[in-house]
């Protein structure tokens, strides 16, 4: 594929050269394919660390939210087998108290629960049961619905909903808040991803995939360096997938996602109804915040800098990721990098992002 975006491609090299981060992978397209494919850099800063290649496979993090778990609340609802006003209590019967009493499914999409952002728990709590008391036990920051706050507790209750939202059956025996292999959101996942990728997507990677895996940070707590292993670390403790980062792949995976939601947009039923997935797109009424039903959306001061469409969608992960798409200019950017590693304190991305998509759309001149 010849060079298109020679703009972007210098920024990344230069990037790379000024340590922003060791290895990078950009993917844009449109609905019927890609249009540009860059990946530069070496897996780590070692001179003789293996060159990246559009096989090397990133930790998304916090792209698991869109991709995975935004996508299968969605076909849930489609199913019928949950509703976006759904109380949380229904769900999860640890969810008590007046002040929480009316948080939706909705709520926790739209990050307007009143949940903190982040706690610690990985160091007093392993697996679900732990995990969701605790998360249900905490004091709200905020009365729900009257700010966002961007939560990863939210999403790990979604995926302990999703795990528990399946068809009865021989295979969904397991009582809700039991941990059953075939009901976790992970397992959904891998099934709804062979519908529009064969590229590698998927949580808790064989150890095949690690020999072009970028690793990202040597961690203290696990005492080693993380290749192939999750780096969030509440995700390691409830066992390498979780609602809120996970999912590992290549910036072709991520691509192809991409695509299906263009297509979905536009009228085909893949990743969910068109009306269900329109409806996830569309910036809620929270006050002050630009976030739609797990997406986030378009800002002058958004990662994917000022030039794309005002209703474009987005997320971005810790480790280095992010994915963008405008989908009235049947467009998307895929960028994937590994900017924690050797360490997280290093937060060059965010001067790159901005200049890399405005690069991308300055080039396509729409």
């Amino acid at each position: 594929m010849p060079e298109r975006f020679p703009a972007a491609a210098a920024l990344l090299r230069e990037a790379i050269a000024g340590g922003a981060f060791p290895a990078a992978s950009v993917e844009v397209g449109r609905a019927d394919g890609s249009i540009w494919r860059d990946a530069t850099g070496r897996l780590t800063y070692a001179t003789d660390a293996p060159p990246v290649d559009r096989e090397t496979i990133f930790d998304l993090a916090s792209l698991t939210k869109v991709i995975a778990t935004t996508t299968l609340v969605m076909r849930a609802v489609d199913d019928r087998r949950l509703d976006l006003d759904d109380l949380v209590r229904k769900w999860l019967s640890d969810w008590k108290g007046a002040d929480r009493a009316e948080v939706t499914v909705r709520d926790l999409l739209a990050h307007a629960s009143g949940l903190t952002a982040y706690l610690p728990f990985f160091r007093d709590y392993t697996g679900r049961f732990e995990f969701e008391h605790a998360i249900c036990s905490l004091p709200l920051e905020c009365p729900p619905r009257s700010q966002s706050i961007y939560s990863d507790l939210g999403f790990m209750l979604l995926g302990f909903i999703l795990e528990d939202a399946q068809p009865s059956g021989p295979a969904f025996r397991g009582a809700p808040g039991t941990q059953d292999p075939s009901r976790s959101p992970a397992t959904q996942f891998h099934r709804l991803a062979s519908f529009f990728t064969a590229e590698p997507l998927r949580f808790t990677p064989p150890r095949a995939w690690r020999v072009r895996t970028a690793p990202t940070e040597t961690d203290e707590w696990r005492g080693r360096l993380l290749v192939g292993e999750v780096h969030d670390e509440n995700t390691w403790a409830l066992g390498g997938a979780a609602g809120h980062a996970g999912l590992f792949g290549t910036a072709a995976a991520v691509g192809a996602f991409a695509r299906a939601v263009l297509r979905t947009i536009a009228g085909e039923p893949i990743l969910a109804l068109p009306e269900t997935m329109r409806t996830f797109i569309s910036r809620t009424d929270v006050p002050g915040s630009s976030r739609a039903l797990g997406w986030d959306t378009m800002l002058p001061t958004s990662s994917c800098g000022a030039r794309l469409s005002p209703t474009s969608i987005g997320h971005t992960g810790f480790t280095g990721t992010s994915l963008w798409i405008d989908w009235e200019r049947d467009l998307y950017v895929v960028f994937l990098t590994n900017r924690v590693h050797p360490t997280r304190t290093n937060e060059a991305i965010r001067r790159v992002r901005p200049r890399l998509h405005d690069a991308i759309v300055a080039e396509l001149g729409n």
